[in-house]
């Protein structure tokens, strides 16, 4: 059914959503988007399903955007830019709001949409040796999309410390950030997030989803003209000349102007 993701699921009702693509670190084309709300909604709807672990094959969690899927944009008129970042908006709205626990297992680097992922987990371990940014403004673009998620998960002031500078932070100052809630070498990773399932095992999933929506109610404002705004600033951004700039330099193994 999937080309670009796996879902595994254990007798316990323990189910693995995977990123596939570990020959591109997972980075995500829109094909792949479109599978994940394809998943969400499955693993939603599935009664057998208790708990969901969001992970990545290979030694990257996720990469972000694809670049090739990015650069495609640049020939794009302005609808077709939206209704491609809406497409990542509707599976990011879909996985932070799956009625089902989601555990990240962070196991390897996270970049970009890759720390939009990570943000929607109720729960993200990340092995130790990772690296982690929102790397978009090296690129002339925005974190719009994923950007409610991130901001919801460190808050606003922990966000203003790494979300213009597309600097890269490791496992233990992504803790401190509140991305990850904790960071455990790659060896104890599997425990580490076997705890964090365990005890919902022992949950009535009805209540454990119904938990889940008031915490998300109680939280801050994500709602469609949330996502409406992100979207339209992230294609006033590809409408600008920094991101043909960037991509074009990135594909051109050259350094874009504002770097001199």
């Amino acid at each position: 059914m999937f080309e670009m993701i796996e879902i595994e699921t254990d007798a316990r009702g323990v189910a693995t959503l995977r990123l596939n693509r570990p020959e591109k670190h997972n980075a995500m084309p829109g094909e792949m988007l479109v599978e994940l709300k394809q998943a969400a909604r499955q693993l939603a709807a599935d009664d057998d399903v208790r708990v969901v672990v969001l992970t990545g094959a290979g030694k990257s969690f996720c990469a972000g955007g694809d670049l090739t899927w990015m650069q495609k944009q640049m020939a794009a008129d302005s609808a077709s830019r939206g209704a491609e970042a809406r497409v990542l908006a509707e599976a990011l709205m879909l996985l932070n709001t799956l009625p089902k626990p989601l555990i990240g297992a962070i196991q390897g680097n996270a970049f970009g949409g890759g720390v939009g992922l990570a943000s929607v987990c109720d729960v993200a371990i990340g092995a130790d040796h990772l690296k982690m940014g929102l790397t978009e403004t090296r690129l002339g673009l925005i974190p719009a999309t994923i950007g409610p998620y991130v901001v919801a998960r460190m808050g606003e002031s922990r966000a203003r410390r790494v979300f213009m500078s597309a600097r890269l932070f490791g496992a233990a100052e992504a803790v401190e950030l509140g991305l990850l809630a904790k960071c455990v070498p790659a060896a104890d990773l599997a425990a580490a997030v076997e705890a964090e399932v365990v005890p919902y095992l022992s949950c009535a999933p009805r209540a454990v989803a119904a938990a889940k929506k008031l915490t998300r109610d109680l939280g801050p404002r994500l709602d469609d003209a949330v996502i409406d705004m992100t979207i339209q600033a992230l294609v006033d951004c590809w409408e600008g000349d920094e991101a043909p700039e960037g991509i074009g330099a990135f594909f051109a193994k050259r350094k874009p102007r504002w770097q001199g």
